[in-house]
């Protein structure tokens, strides 16, 4: 493996040494000072667990992902059928007004004059109601 170093330069390791991670592995110096190569140690070889259990994580990771990936389309279906809904709603409502404004001017305004007078009627009785209660 081979990677670029900072150019610290001074240690054992060719300059690397930031790039020492643990017991097991340790850089060898190279003829050129750009580059660095990793030795694992076979002493320290549970790296093939780590390796394992990473894997498994980066598997729960993309299965969490397709999870969130599949609610994130279900949720726009949602929201667009709730759109048409919504727009359809609007369309009926906007026709039954336009239908109720063609009734209201064809038979007339009279129906504003039947409710005040019906108002006044139902105040009427309340009003007389109450005087007889008091008697």
């Amino acid at each position: 493996m081979a990677s670029r170093s900072s150019g610290g330069g001074g240690s054992i390791y060719g300059g690397a040494a930031p790039y020492r991670s643990r017991e097991g592995l340790s850089t060898r110096p190279m003829a050129s000072s750009d580059e660095i190569q990793l030795r694992i140690d076979p002493i320290h070889g549970d790296l093939d667990d780590e390796i394992t259990g990473l894997r498994s994580q980066v598997r729960q990771l993309r299965n969490v992902a397709q999870e969130i990936e599949s609610e994130a389309k279900y949720q726009k279906d949602f929201l667009e059928t709730l759109q048409m809904t919504v727009m359809k709603a609007q369309a009926g409502v906007k026709n039954n007004i336009r239908k109720l404004n063609k009734s209201i001017i064809k038979n007339g305004g009279n129906h504003i004059v039947h409710v005040v007078l019906f108002a006044l009627f139902c105040f009427m009785v309340v009003y007389l109601w109450s005087k007889m209660s008091r008697r």
